[in-house]
C-alpha cells in the first residue's frame, strides 16, 4: 500500500518501512530550534535534568518574538539563551534576521522532505516546501536537543483536490480563510492535510507559505504541498542548495478526500476571537478601525510586501490610523528597501519595524488597546491575543487599503476621502489575582475529585494562559493566571482546588505551543483534564508533562447522570468516569501506553 506525503516523511526518519496512521514510532529530527520566550525554558530543563546537545549543528536559537528585546523579562532570556550557546556551540539567529521559520526555509535548513521542529507552534510552515514541520513545548524540545528524536502518533491524512480557476481577487490569505469558512478550527483537527490540482501548482512560495501558517488555526498538523520545479527552483536561488521533490505515492490511502472548486472563492475577512470567524467583506458595512497591521509569519513575505506598496504608492493613511508594517525577515526588509517600498511605506505614514513576528507574540509592535480595532495579515485574532482590542485578519491588499480608507475596505473599492473618527469612550476593566501555589502529590492511575464543566469548544492557549505571561518560568507562578483569559473564567483560580477535575469540549488547547497553558493547571494540583478532543500541540505538551488529559464523547457524560460540580473518578488505565454522586460509570478513552509511562516516570525528561 502506497505512502501519503507525510508518511513518506516520516517512514524515511524512523526505522520502519511500513507506518500507518494512529502508530506511535520515533522519529529523528533534522533541525531544532527554540525561540526566545520559549528558550530559557528548554536551557533550564536541559540542565535541571544534566541532559547535553546531541548535535550542536542541528540545533538553534531564532530570537524573532521580541527582537527589540524591549521587554527586561525578555532581554534577560534572550542573554540566558546566548551565554547556553556560546557555551555548547550553538548558532543563534539573533534579534536582527527575523522570522526563525522563515530563516529556516530560506537558509536551507530545511528542504523538501526534511523534519523540523521548534517551540513555534506555527512550524508546520514547512509544509510549503513538502517538509514535515511542528510546534514543540519546551520539555518536548529540550528532548530533541539531548537525543535528536521524539515519540510521535502518525496522523490521517486528508486530500484536498482543487479544481478550476483561482479568481484574480482571490489572494492566498483569502483561500485559507475560505477553507477555515468550510472547516472551521476541529474538523481537520489532527490531520495532515495535502492539497493537489492545477491551481495548487500555480502558487508561488510566499503563497503556499501564507496557506500552510495557518494550518494551525485549522486544527490540522500540517498543510502539506509537494514542490513542483518552480519551487524548487526557487529555493535553490534562495539558499543556494539544490534539492528533489518529495510526492505521495500513486496509491496513497487518504482518511477522507474533498473537491474544492476555487473558481467559487471570494475574497473574505476573519472577524474577531477566532480565525475561523469568517465573512465576506458586504456584511461588514464600512466597519471603522483604529489601526492596521502587516507582517507576521503569515503574510511578511516579499509578495506581501509589494501587495500593500501598489495601493499605498501616492496614497496616505487615513487620519488617526496607525499602520504597522514589519517584515519577516531582515534579508526581506532589505529587498523591500532596494526596491523603493519602505520608502513608499514611510510616505505614506506607516511605522515600519526590523523584521520579527511583531504583535502576533506580543513582544513587539502590532499590539492594540482596549476598544482599538485592527485589521490585520496576521494569523491569530484570539481575544487578548494581539492586544485588548478587536482584531480582524485579512490578506495585506484589504489591510492596506483599509488604513487608506479608515474603515474595512478593498483594493478595488477604496474612497476618493477616507472615512474621520468620531469621539467615542474607552473603558478599561482591572481586576485582582491572588497567588496559589500547586501541591504535590502521588501519581495513581485512578483519581478522584470536584469537576468544573467548562461548556466550551475552541479554548485557546491565550484564553488559558495569556501571552502577557509567557516571561514566567517558574511554574509556582503559573497557577494564579490559568483561564484568566477566558470569558466567564476568569476567577477559576481563585476558586479551583487541588484534585479537581476538569471538563470541557472539543479542541481544548487551540493555537500556540505554549507549555505555561498546561503547567499553570499542575501549579493549581488539577488532577486531569477531561475533553472531546485537545489541540495537538497541547496534547503533546501535557502528556510529557505527566499531566493527566483523556478524551470522551458527550454521550458519556449523559450515560452516568452527570451534573456540573458532581465528584467523578477516572481511571487512566481502564478509561473509566464514574459519577460518585450515584456510582454510574462509562468508558472513556485510555491513557497511551507511552502516556502511561511518562505520566508515571513523572514527565519526558525525567529518568
Amino acid at each position: 500500500m502506497g505512502k501519503t506525503l507525510i508518511e513518506r516523511i516520516l517512514a524515511r526518519h524512523s526505522e520502519k518501512d511500513e507506518i500507518k496512521p494512529e502508530e506511535i514510532i520515533d522519529i529523528k529530527i533534522d533541525t531544532r530550534a527554540a525561540r526566545d520566550f520559549g528558550g530559557a525554558n528548554v536551557v533550564k530543563n536541559l540542565e535541571n535534568n544534566n541532559l547535553s546537545i546531541e548535535d550542536p549543528q542541528k540545533t538553534f536559537f531564532t530570537f524573532d518574538t521580541n527582537p527589540g528585546g524591549s521587554d527586561q523579562k525578555y532581554a534577560a532570556n534572550q542573554q540566558y539563551c546566548r551565554m547556553f550557546a556560546r557555551r555548547n556551540n550553538i548558532k543563534v539567529f539573533d534579534i536582527n534576521m527575523g522570522i526563525g521559520t522563515h530563516q529556516a526555509i530560506d537558509s536551507g535548513l530545511v528542504w523538501p522532505g526534511s523534519t523540523f521542529v521548534s517551540t513555534d507552534s506555527h512550524s508546520n510552515i514547512m509544509g510549503s516546501v513538502g517538509a514535515f514541520g511542528q510546534g514543540l513545548g519546551d520539555k518536548d524540545m529540550a528532548a530533541v536537543w539531548a537525543y535528536g528524536s521524539i515519540w510521535y502518533k502518525v496522523p490521517e491524512s486528508v486530500k484536498l483536490n482543487f479544481h478550476g480557476k483561482r479568481p484574480e481577487n482571490v489572494t492566498a490569505k483569502d483561500i485559507v480563510l475560505n477553507l477555515l469558512s468550510r472547516f472551521g478550527a476541529s474538523t481537520l483537527l489532527g490531520t495532515a492535510v495535502e492539497f493537489s490540482g492545477d491551481a495548487v501548482e500555480e502558487l508561488t512560495l510566499d503563497e503556499r507559505i501564507t496557506i500552510a501558517s495557518m494550518g494551525t488555526e485549522m486544527g490540522a498538523i500540517t498543510l502539506l504541498f509537494a514542490p513542483n520545479e518552480q519551487i524548487l527552483k526557487t529555493l535553490k536561488e534562495r539558499s543556494a542548495k539544490g534539492y528533489e521533490t518529495i510526492r505521495a505515492d500513486e496509491d496513497a490511502v487518504y482518511s477522507k478526500e474533498y473537491d474544492m472548486d476555487i473558481s467559487l472563492f471570494e475574497p473574505m475577512i476573519s472577524c474577531p476571537g477566532h480565525p475561523h470567524d469568517v465573512t465576506t467583506f458586504d456584511k461588514l458595512k464600512r466597519t471603522k478601525i483604529d489601526s492596521a497591521f502587516i507582517g507576521s509569519c503569515t503574510n511578511g513575505r516579499m509578495e506581501d510586501l509589494r501587495a500593500a506598496g501598489a495601493i499605498l504608492q501616492n496614497r496616505k493613511l487615513a487620519p488617526g490610523v496607525v499602520l504597522k508594517i514589519v517584515p519577516s525577515t531582515d534579508a526581506i526588509w532589505r529587498q523591500a528597501m532596494d526596491e523603493g517600498l519602505i520608502k513608499t511605506f514611510k510616505e505614506a505614514g506607516a511605522l515600519v519595524s526590523n523584521a520579527g513576528c511583531a504583535g502576533c507574540a506580543a513582544g513587539q509592535v502590532g499590539q492594540n488597546g482596549p476598544g482599538e480595532v485592527t485589521v490585520s495579515t496576521g494569523n491569530r485574532n484570539f481575544a487578548g491575543k494581539q492586544g485588548k482590542g478587536e482584531v480582524y485578519l485579512a490578506s495585506p491588499g484589504v489591510v492596506a487599503a483599509s488604513a487608506v480608507a479608515g474603515y474595512i475596505t478593498t483594493p478595488d473599492n477604496i474612497p476618493e476621502k477616507p472615512m474621520t473618527f468620531e469621539s467615542r469612550q474607552v473603558y478599561k476593566k482591572t481586576k485582582e489575582t491572588e497567588n496559589k501555589k500547586s501541591e504535590k502529590y502521588d501519581r495513581p492511575t485512578v483519581v478522584e475529585g470536584k469537576t468544573w464543566f467548562i461548556n466550551v469548544d475552541d479554548i485557546d492557549t491565550d484564553m488559558i494562559f495569556h501571552n502577557k505571561y509567557l516571561h514566567i518560568t517558574d511554574m509556582e507562578e503559573m497557577g494564579q493566571y490559568a483561564l484568566d483569559n477566558l470569558e466567564g473564567w476568569e476567577d477559576f483560580a481563585q476558586k479551583a482546588s487541588p484534585g479537581d477535575i476538569i471538563i470541557t469540549g472539543k479542541n481544548f488547547g487551540a493555537g500556540s505551543s505554549r507549555q505555561q497553558a498546561v503547567d499553570c493547571f499542575k501549579s493549581l494540583g488539577i488532577s486531569c483534564i477531561l475533553a472531546e478532543s485537545f489541540g495537538a500541540i497541547y496534547e503533546r505538551n501535557a502528556i510529557n508533562a505527566a499531566m493527566p488529559v483523556l478524551t470522551y464523547v458527550p454521550e458519556v457524560l449523559e450515560e452516568i447522570d452527570y451534573e456540573p460540580g458532581d465528584r467523578v473518578q477516572i481511571d487512566f488505565k481502564e478509561g473509566r468516569i464514574k459519577n460518585l454522586k450515584n456510582n454510574k460509570s462509562a468508558a472513556i478513552d485510555p491513557f497511551y501506553d507511552v502516556q502511561m509511562e511518562i505520566y508515571q516516570r513523572g514527565g519526558l525528561l525525567m529518568q
